[in-house]
């Protein structure tokens, strides 16, 4: 998919969205008449979420046509003006959340060698609990089980988590992390960030593992 950054002379009118790119989850090209911000009621709307920082934003685009779910774009190839804000997850349409499992779930496969880094890098939170165990299925025996492995060698696939592990769907387990994380009612956040005036702690692992394997976009 061809896209262009914004160009000189644009001004930049969604600072507090983080991600460039965005992946379609829903287009309501009616607008939504529940929508809590009052110009997206009757304009044409695209939710969707932020394929580096998983932002949730919602997009009122100036080239009307359809837009399918998947579909990735530069938010100022949507909008030139910035005509974008950051929305939370009980803001999304039933059909944006419909869409939101498979949208993601492409987005960690396309970013395999990102993500298994979590695997290999995680640390304690506290005495009491492991990083890792924040992922679904993850307890003290796979926990065990993971840190004895990465100290032969570090994972460098899925297939190789799914082999020395034994875990059916690593991809399934960051996804779900991410849409619990997304829903805005955990302690700690390892991959977004936290919802506004919440005491949950963000725990920074995205950044780090960015860094780490050398990421640029897209996506």
């Amino acid at each position: 998919m061809s896209y262009r950054r914004y160009g000189r002379g644009v001004k930049k009118q969604t600072q507090h969205v983080r991600d460039e790119f965005v992946a379609v989850l829903d287009f309501i090209p009616n607008g939504n008449p529940v929508d809590r911000h009052w110009r997206h009621r009757t304009s044409p709307l695209i939710q969707s979420i932020g394929t580096k920082y998983f932002t949730l934003v919602e997009i009122v685009p100036t080239t009307i046509k359809m837009y399918g779910p998947g579909e990735r774009y530069l938010i100022y190839e949507l909008n030139p003006r910035g005509d974008a804000v950051k929305i939370v997850y009980d803001d999304l349409t039933s059909i944006a959340r419909s869409n939101l499992t498979q949208v993601l779930r492409q987005i960690i496969l396309e970013k395999e060698k990102v993500f298994v880094q979590l695997f290999n890098i995680a640390e304690p939170i506290n005495i009491r609990m492991h990083t890792l165990e924040l992922l679904p299925g993850i307890g003290k025996k796979s926990l065990a089980l993971i840190l004895d492995e990465r100290k032969k060698k570090p994972f460098d696939s899925f297939k190789d988590i799914q082999e020395r592990l034994r875990i059916n769907d690593p991809a399934k387990m960051i996804v779900d992390r991410i849409i619990a994380e997304l829903q805005g009612n955990e302690k700690y956040y390892l991959f977004v960030d936290p919802p506004e005036h919440s005491p949950g702690i963000k725990l920074g692992y995205l950044e780090r593992i960015y860094l780490l394997v050398g990421y640029r976009e897209p996506w």
